[in-house]
């Protein structure tokens, strides 16, 4: 078969250059999962952070903070058990798509910056200033704080929406 009749084939793999190697087609099969796996482990992981860091070792706050000490520990251990949810599922999508060849380390790494980029900026916005239920630290001035939290969460969902972007668009019809 000429280049010419490939190029006009319906047959969604076969290219101009000849068929598109199966690793390919399963990536722009999966791409959705490559996403949602990184995204679930970037939420995770941010939220693991936050909890050792913050909650653990610095001990700046609580997740919950309107209440006793207890409610506080309480709700860290919630808390943490939820991202390490998170986190779960996106490593079992993970083994999944690198069980079936279809694991697209760009595309995933763009869903961990946007899933860590997005937890970052919920808990600096909603739990921080719309629900009040913790600040990052307490002390007379939040604002270089509020800054940090902020200019770190749209840096990384900057990052991984432009890593997303330039793997949104596959060459590879899925057909």
């Amino acid at each position: 078969m000429s280049a010419e009749q490939r190029a006009a084939s319906t047959d969604p793999f076969l290219a101009a250059d000849g068929p598109i190697p199966s690793n390919d087609r399963a990536r722009a099969a999966y791409s959705k999962r490559n996403l949602w796996s990184g995204i679930l482990f970037g939420i995770g992981l941010v939220a693991f952070i936050d909890e050792a860091v913050f909650h653990q070792l610095l001990h700046w706050h609580h997740f919950y903070d309107l209440s006793t000490t207890e409610v506080g520990l309480v709700s860290d251990g919630f808390f943490h058990a939820v991202s390490w949810f998170a986190t779960i599922a996106g490593l079992f999508l993970l083994a999944d798509l690198r069980r079936r060849g279809a694991f697209w380390p760009l595309r995933w790494w763009g869903g961990v910056l946007l899933g860590a980029g997005a937890f970052q900026l919920y808990d600096g916005v909603i739990q921080h200033k719309v629900l009040g239920i913790h600040q990052i630290r307490y002390v007379p001035d939040l604002i270089v704080y509020d800054l940090a939290w902020g200019i770190l969460a749209v840096l990384l969902l900057v990052v991984g929406g432009i890593l997303t972007v330039r793997t949104r668009h596959s060459r590879i019809p899925v057909g």
